[in-house]
């Protein structure tokens, strides 16, 4: 099917500039690499600058952005079509232009080993060399890909998806329409040990039991390769809706609220609180037993060693309010004024 700017303006329910032309539309790029039938988006202030030197065809802006470049020849521009929020619609555009969604027929694929204690709907996908050890349950549309291992016990809400090689572990619970990509691991053991020395002066390390589960509720995203480790007693739990990126590491009984963000390398030590709708940015470290209140930001590369209150933005290691930070380094800056002055000062 071909697109145009005035089909894809109806569908999106954009403004359209007055005899704004209906021009072919055949793929989506960023401003600065888009080349002439690409749609793009301006979803950030920063980039207006390649309004002027774009060659997409069609460009998603706010719908009060005017131009404000150097750029007179309004034949080349591309066309506008004025939305709400450019970022959200040119996602509502992936599905005309990207490949097709893979869709996975139900039933088991002759290599997968199931347990016979097992049980799994009619209408779900265990793709091949799968694992599905005893008692485990498979919901109807569940998705298992190649390679995944599902443990002993564990349950799979409907529709949730595995991808190749994600790991289930004995025990843990994943609710409805999740998705657990490649390498991602639920219920390794939480880092616990206990050291002692023998009468003879030997050190010995002895590793704690860690006998809890993971719970993960309805909606929940986990990127390539994070973990989120298994309680040591009771449940390490994952509310609703909550997205985890690539490379995240979640410690044992860790409880995480609903809505909440977590990027890529982020870490959460045991048995930390992190409340509803939190954004804990990349690089983020998260101290154990802490509580991060509803709706607080942890930025980048902030160390976490004590409670954060709810709606505060923290950054800096140790972390520190956003207000305190840009303080100190405007304080900064003031010394080294100073500094200077004196310098001149003596010179004379």
């Amino acid at each position: 099917m071909t697109h145009t700017t005035h089909s894809i303006a109806a569908l999106l329910g954009a403004q359209l500039e007055p005899n704004a032309p209906d021009l072919p539309v055949t793929a989506m790029s960023s401003l600065e690499d888009a080349r002439p039938g690409d749609i793009s988006f301006l979803g950030n202030p920063k980039y207006e600058k390649q309004m002027d030197t774009t060659r997409a065809t069609a460009v998603l802006v706010p719908v009060s952005w005017q131009w404000q470049g150097l750029a007179t020849d309004t034949t080349s521009r591309p066309v506008l079509l004025r939305v709400a929020d450019p970022n959200k619609a040119f996602a509502q555009l992936a599905p005309l232009f990207g490949p097709p969604p893979v869709v996975r027929e139900a039933g088991i694929h002759p290599t997968a080993v199931v347990a016979s204690s097992a049980s799994v709907a009619p209408g779900a996908h265990i793709g091949p060399y799968v694992v599905i050890e005893e008692n485990a349950v498979i919901h109807d549309r569940a998705v298992i890909e190649a390679f995944a291992f599902v443990g002993a016990g564990v349950v799979v809400g409907e529709e949730t998806r595995f991808f190749p090689r994600a790991t289930l572990l004995e025990g843990c619970r994943v609710g409805k329409r999740c998705i657990l990509h490649s390498g991602a691991v639920i219920g390794g053991d939480g880092f616990g040990f206990t050291i002692s020395v023998t009468p003879e002066g030997a050190v010995k390390v002895e590793k704690i039991p860690q006998i809890g589960i993971v719970e993960i509720g309805d909606d929940v995203e986990v990127g390539s390769n994070s973990t989120i480790d298994r309680a040591r007693f009771g449940r390490t739990r994952v509310g609703n809706s909550v997205k985890i990126d690539n490379l995240v590491q979640i410690g044992h009984n860790v409880q995480i609220g609903d809505y909440t963000g977590v990027m890529a390398q982020a870490g959460v030590a045991g048995s930390a609180k992190v409340g509803s709708g939190v954004i804990l940015w990349s690089q983020a470290g998260i101290s154990g037993h802490l509580t991060i209140h509803d709706r607080a930001q942890v930025g980048p590369q902030a160390g976490v060693t004590g409670d954060i209150p709810t709606g505060e933005y923290v950054i800096g290691s140790p972390a520190e309010t956003k207000r305190e930070f840009l303080a100190y380094r405007l304080l900064l800056k003031t010394v080294e004024r100073l500094k200077k002055r004196v310098a001149a000062l003596e010179a004379k």
